[in-house]
């Protein structure tokens, strides 16, 4: 057969075209709708950055607040926040892996799973308030915590691990069977299974769920309010170890909220710029979780 009639032979026909456009559309539509969704985020993050303009500086992190919050920094709030978000997912992350495992790789498919799995589901959905109640009677009161960043920081556990279990069993759950299989018959058992071939193939999934939940636990209010976090203390310095696990504290997201409606007369660059810190904050977690996300994804064996 000569060239000519190779190439003819290998055309695109009517369905393929057809198929391609169809396929060409929907990649559009998806961009704009990717596009549609970051512009208003845009918008709001140069709106927020616009306003806190003026207080913009290295002093309104590094600094202790002056003048009854109207001046000065906000680093007690920023470490209050560091020590509630990382004592928080120290605590949930072992606990929601662990049962993430257990679901999706050892328990059996029975009613008890089934009601486990449904009870997870609809505790991820419960309001941030209900999980402050739960906080205050079962850490505060009933174990003995007192308001305290241990207690807070266990509130946020709480109330983040449905998410975190929930985001394990799916990235377990798409690791390919047939990589399980193979162990199985070169004698592995089934825990060396998980932990030398599934795990390192989920962690990816599993950090998306870190992710989204750091973003929660930095920015919630009224679990922390009621079980740990304060108008205003210090801890008397400016390094990074001002509170002790049993200490009450100060937060962004709680401080956030008392000067803007408590504080009279605070200047309005400094309640923008105390959001600023806030996104900021949530960023600079972020963009380092998603960072050993992709490397993580990256060594993946498929």
């Amino acid at each position: 057969m000569n060239a000519g009639g190779a190439g003819a032979l290998f055309t695109a026909t009517r369905f393929t075209r057809k198929k391609l456009l169809t396929q060409r559309i929907a990649a559009g539509v998806f961009a704009l709708m990717a596009i549609l969704i970051l512009i208003p985020l845009l918008l709001i993050l140069g709106h927020l950055v616009s306003r806190a303009w003026p207080a913009l500086s290295w002093g309104l992190i590094a600094d202790l607040p002056r003048d009854g919050m109207r001046a000065g920094g906000l680093w007690p709030a920023v470490v209050g926040t560091l020590y509630l978000v990382v004592f928080s997912r120290l605590i949930s992350t072992p606990i929601g892996v662990l049962a993430g495992i257990y679901l999706n790789e050892f328990a059996r498919d029975n009613w008890f799973t089934r009601i486990v799995n449904l009870a997870v589901v609809n505790l991820a959905g419960v309001p941030s308030i209900v999980h402050a109640l739960f906080g205050v009677g079962a850490f505060v009161l009933f174990a003995g915590l007192g308001k305290s960043i241990l207690a807070a920081s266990l509130t946020l556990a709480i109330m983040t691990l449905p998410v975190l279990i929930a985001s394990t069993k799916e990235a377990l759950a798409s690791v390919p069977q047939a990589f399980r299989e193979a162990c199985w018959n070169v004698g592995a058992s089934k825990w060396q299974t998980i932990w030398t071939i599934v795990l390192p193939n989920s962690v990816s999934g599993i950090l998306t769920g870190v992710i989204l939940e750091v973003c929660r636990a930095a920015g919630e209010t009224a679990p922390i309010m009621f079980t740990g976090v304060v108008f205003y203390r210090s801890g008397g310095g400016t390094g990074l170890f001002l509170y002790g696990p049993l200490d009450q504290c100060m937060a962004l997201s709680y401080h956030l909220r008392t000067i803007s409606t408590q504080v009279p007369h605070v200047p309005e660059s400094l309640l923008y710029g105390t959001a600023v810190v806030l996104v900021g904050f949530v960023f600079v977690f972020n963009s380092a979780a998603i960072a050993l996300r992709v490397y993580m994804r990256s060594r993946k064996k498929w």
